[in-house]
């Protein structure tokens, strides 16, 4: 009777990993991810557990007032890494400004947004920085909290979602910019 009532909830625990494993998307340790309030359709993520926010190459960043005294960013985007020729110019509004610690160790102030994330088949508001990644090879870093809940990382895998060509995204005008 024991042994039959543990096997029960032996069973009934396997059912309950495989559904959680069921619902959870499984991605590599770089993807391709859409941040369409910003408007990029494609930037090549590196995926970070290491690292708790996530970021986003941006330069010529400015803070601005905007809806009866809101501070709001204004940012520049260079999308595809090796690539300074695509830029789109981006938008949104302050959370804050904290002091963030990058993996060297050196603490800067940094710019922190809120903005809607896809990947796969997932979409939700993530937070993230606003960081010089001139010397990274990626041209944003998805952190840790960004992927909570339902997303899981295979470190051996990459693009688990499909390959983009983003050159070809980037090359029509952004939605409401006539050419």
């Amino acid at each position: 009777m024991i042994a039959s009532s543990q096997q029960e909830q032996n069973a009934a625990a396997d059912d309950t990993r495989s559904d959680n494993t069921s619902e959870s998307l499984m991605i590599g340790w770089r993807e391709w991810v859409c941040l369409p309030q910003l408007g990029l359709p494609a930037v090549k993520a590196k995926v970070d557990t290491g690292a708790r926010t996530s970021a986003i190459h941006a330069r010529d960043i400015r803070r601005v007032k905007r809806d009866g005294g809101q501070d709001w960013v204004e940012f520049t985007v260079q999308p595809i890494q090796r690539d300074s020729t695509i830029e789109r110019r981006c938008e949104a509004q302050l959370l804050d400004i904290r002091r963030v610690t990058d993996s060297g160790g050196h603490a800067s102030d940094r710019f922190f947004i809120a903005t809607e994330l896809q990947l796969g088949s997932i979409s939700r508001t993530i937070e993230m920085t606003l960081s010089q990644r001139d010397d990274m090879l990626f041209r944003m870093l998805l952190g840790r909290t960004a992927m909570v809940p339902g997303i899981q990382v295979d470190p051996s895998l990459s693009f688990t979602l499909g390959r983009v060509s983003a050159r070809l995204l980037y090359a029509e005008p952004p939605a409401g910019v006539e050419s």
